[in-house]
């Protein structure tokens, strides 16, 4: 496995976003491996009214007004963590959000971080995933593409078998007929 190149993350966030499917994410927090392979994202752009970045740049989301290839941590209804990929050029605030992975290593781990939950519920979900990764708010802005980041982005040559489905995202109340979620086939 060897981390994502920057470039293919550098773009559209709606036309990066399927090429995120079937990538690994890795967490390396704690000196323990975890990794799960990207099974579900969002878009989001600086033109839409759902993203933090419609209003312009904040404390909160300058990482989305970043370098493509970072992690854009919030804290979603004061209760969840939520990771996002940069995407676009900087100064462009866009990011895909990490709405589920597909667990590939540190099961055990993360069975642990997420209360002996069952597998099938370990990383279906944004704030789940993050904590079955130890993912914090202290993460963002993390360069998911180094070699010696904590978290990163990895692809091992999975190819993709069937159609990427695509729909609606989920959660949100401005924009929701949007069709940028996407899932991996068998999803």
């Amino acid at each position: 496995m060897r981390p994502v190149a920057r470039s293919s993350l550098a773009g559209d966030a709606v036309d990066v976003a399927p090429g995120l499917l079937g990538l690994v994410l890795e967490s390396r927090v704690g000196g323990a491996v975890v990794r799960g392979r990207v099974a579900e994202v969002e878009a989001y752009r600086e033109d839409d009214p759902a993203s933090h970045t419609f209003r312009g740049e904040t404390p909160r989301n300058r990482t989305m007004f970043g370098m493509p290839g970072h992690l854009y941590v919030y804290l979603s209804y004061g209760v969840h963590r939520c990771a996002n990929v940069v995407t676009g050029s900087q100064g462009n605030g866009a990011a895909v959000l990490l709405r589920a992975l597909l667990p590939v290593a540190g099961i055990e781990l993360m069975r642990e971080r997420r209360d002996g939950r069952p597998d099938r519920e370990l990383t279906n979900g944004p704030g789940k995933l993050c904590r079955a990764l130890a993912i914090g708010s202290d993460h963002d802005g993390v360069d998911l593409c180094s070699s010696s980041s904590t978290l990163r982005l990895l692809d091992d040559g999975y190819e993709i078998d069937g159609e990427v489905r695509t729909g609606p995202r989920i959660g949100i109340s401005r924009a929701v007929d949007r069709p940028w979620r996407f899932r991996l086939p068998s999803d």
